[in-house]
């Protein structure tokens, strides 16, 4: 057994790096707020839909809402603690508990009436399809400066003509 020097902080302080980082997130893990749960999300973007998925793992479908209000999908839910009290002792318990809400902002190209939402295994599939209207790309021709003096004489003699049928 090697000797050291005893500065009090021996039984606090970590060893190594490695140590240090392990009891932090040992500590920040078990010192959680199990009121609170926040579903990992993974979101994609195809040509003609936004896919977002996520992972609501023991979530019952009746605990969802999905609403769609100006631009912002929000998907609320809670996942219930549900104890069996049939003689177990809980040394850890890091499952995360508690209600939830994530929002999602999109752009104005999306058709909101055809937004489908399904649960499978666990996992929330939100499919939001793009308009196909407002997707089309379209080419804008630009007037030449003659098309537009062009137009204004026509509309010039045209508006002549309406006065003096007028008058």
């Amino acid at each position: 057994m090697a000797l050291s020097k005893y500065n009090g902080m021996q039984d606090t302080m970590p060893n190594t790096f490695s140590a240090m980082l392990d009891r932090f997130f040992n500590e920040s893990v078990n010192s959680r707020n199990f009121s609170d749960f926040t579903p990992h999300v993974d979101a994609c973007e195809t040509d003609k839909s936004f896919e977002i998925e996520l992972a609501l793992p023991g979530v019952k479908r009746d605990d969802i809402n999905i609403d769609f209000q100006e631009g912002k999908l929000t998907i609320t839910g809670e996942r219930r603690l549900e104890k069996k009290e049939d003689g177990r002792r809980y040394h850890m318990l890091e499952t995360q508990y508690g209600a939830f809400s994530r929002t999602f902002y999109l752009p104005d190209n999306v058709n909101p009436d055809k937004i489908k939402a399904r649960l499978e295994d666990g996992v929330l599939q939100v499919s939001v399809p793009k308009d196909e209207h407002k997707t089309m790309k379209r080419q804008i021709s630009i007037a030449a400066p003659e098309e537009n003096k062009e137009k204004n004489v026509t509309k010039k003699v045209s508006a002549e003509a309406d006065g003096k049928a007028k008058a």
